[in-house]
C-alpha cells in the first residue's frame, strides 16, 4: 500500500471529523447566544464574554478556544481577546436574511441523532418517519430557508414569471405544497396583499407553528391545512403553486404533481425549487454535495422510504426533476435562469 496515500487519508478523515465538531460548537454558539454577543466584532476576553452572556466561563473559554482553532473565530494571543471577524458574522450572526448559515447547525446534530434509526433501515428496510426528527430540525428547515423566502421569493424569483407576479398582485391564488412552517405562504402574503395563499404540509407541528405565526402576522388571507393534496377541495383552482424544497421528499411524487397540475388554473404555473445537485456523481463530489448527500440519508431519502415512497433523495438533480414534471402531464417544463450557489429552480405549466 501507498503510504503517503494512507497518511492524506488519515488527515481527510481528521479534518471531516473536525468539521463535525465545529458545526457542533456552531450549534453552542446559536443556542447559548455567543454568536449573537460577538457579532459587533469587538474583541472581547474570556471573563467578559462570560459576564456578558451569563454563561459558565469554562464552557464559554473553551467554545472560544475550540472556534478559534476551527477558523471560526480570532484570537488575540497578547490581549487575552478573541473576535469574530464581520464576514463571518455576515453568515453565523444574521438570522432572518438570505445568506444566514444557522439553520446547518441546527440540523448537523439534529440529523445524526437518527444515525442508529438509519443504520436499522440499512439493515431491515424502511425508513425514519419525518415525525422521529426533533423540534430542532424543523427550526433548521426555517432558518436554512426562511430569509430567502422573505427576501427572494417575490422580489427575484417570481419577477422570472412576470405574468404570474401580475395574477397574485391582483388578487390570484396560490399554493403551497409541503409549507412547513409556513414562510413561503407568509412571503406571498406580504409581497401581495391582494392575493389568497393556501399552504398545507402532513406535519401537524409545521402546522400548528403556520398557524401560530399567521396569526401573530394578523393575517387572514393565508389557509394552513394539515394533511395532503389529496384532502384540498377541489375548488378554487391556483394561479400559482409552489414547491419549496420538497418534490424529493415526497411518497407520492408522481400522484402529488397529477393532482396539482388538475388544480392549476389556465396559464398557471408551479414552480419547482430543488437542491443544486448535478445528475453524475462525479459533478456532486464537493463540499455541497457532501452535504447534500448526507441530509438525504439522514432525512430526505430515508422519511421517503419510511412511508413507502421511491426515496428520491437530495441530490435527484435536473434531469430526474423535468422527467416527473413531463410525466405528471406538464407540456411546459423548463429551468429558470435564476442564480443560486445552493439551489436550482423550474417552472411547469398544464
Amino acid at each position: 500500500m501507498d503510504k503517503d496515500r494512507i497518511g492524506t487519508f488519515a488527515n481527510t478523515v481528521y479534518r471531516d471529523m473536525a468539521g463535525a465538531m465545529a458545526i457542533g460548537m456552531g450549534y453552542l454558539g446559536l443556542k447559548s447566544g455567543l454568536f449573537d454577543a460577538m457579532k459587533d466584532g469587538a474583541p472581547v476576553s474570556a471573563p467578559d464574554l462570560s459576564k456578558k452572556t451569563g454563561l459558565t466561563p469554562r464552557y464559554v473559554e473553551e467554545w472560544l478556544n475550540g472556534m478559534t482553532a476551527a477558523g471560526w473565530l480570532e484570537h488575540d494571543e497578547a490581549a487575552g481577546t478573541f473576535s469574530m471577524p464581520a464576514e463571518h458574522g455576515f453568515l453565523l450572526a444574521s438570522e432572518g436574511t438570505d445568506h444566514y448559515m444557522g439553520g446547518l447547525f441546527l440540523a448537523g446534530p439534529s440529523l445524526l441523532s437518527q444515525a442508529p434509526e438509519v443504520a436499522r433501515a440499512f439493515r431491515e428496510g424502511g425508513g425514519v418517519h419525518f415525525g422521529a426528527f426533533d423540534d430542532d430540525w424543523i427550526e433548521a428547515l426555517d432558518l436554512m430557508n426562511g430569509g430567502a423566502y422573505r427576501h427572494r421569493l417575490a422580489s427575484y424569483w417570481l419577477k422570472q414569471l412576470p405574468e404570474i407576479d401580475q395574477r397574485l398582485a391582483e388578487g390570484g391564488k396560490a399554493l403551497d405544497i409541503g409549507c412547513g412552517v409556513g414562510k413561503v405562504s407568509l412571503a406571498l402574503a406580504e409581497a401581495y396583499p391582494n392575493a389568497h395563499i393556501t399552504g398545507f404540509d402532513p406535519d401537524s407541528n409545521s402546522i400548528a407553528r403556520a398557524r401560530k405565526t399567521a396569526a401573530e402576522a394578523g393575517t387572514d388571507r393565508v389557509t394552513f391545512i394539515e394533511g395532503l393534496i389529496a384532502d384540498l377541495e377541489p375548488d378554487p383552482v391556483f394561479d400559482f403553486a409552489g414547491m419549496f424544497d420538497c418534490l424529493h421528499d415526497l411518497a407520492e411524487p408522481e400522484a402529488t404533481l397529477v393532482e396539482i397540475r388538475s388544480r392549476m388554473a389556465p396559464g398557471g404555473a408551479l414552480m419547482v425549487m430543488e437542491p443544486r445537485a448535478a445528475d453524475r456523481l462525479a459533478d456532486n463530489a464537493n463540499p455541497l454535495g457532501t452535504v447534500y448527500y448526507g441530509f438525504s440519508l439522514f432525512h430526505c431519502m430515508t422519511q421517503s422510504l419510511a412511508q413507502g415512497g421511491p426515496g428520491l433523495g437530495t441530490c435527484m438533480g435536473p434531469e430526474k426533476t423535468t422527467s416527473l414534471l413531463r410525466d405528471a402531464g406538464f407540456s411546459e417544463v423548463s429551468e429558470l435562469p435564476i442564480k443560486s450557489q445552493t439551489n436550482m429552480f423550474f417552472v411547469a405549466r398544464a
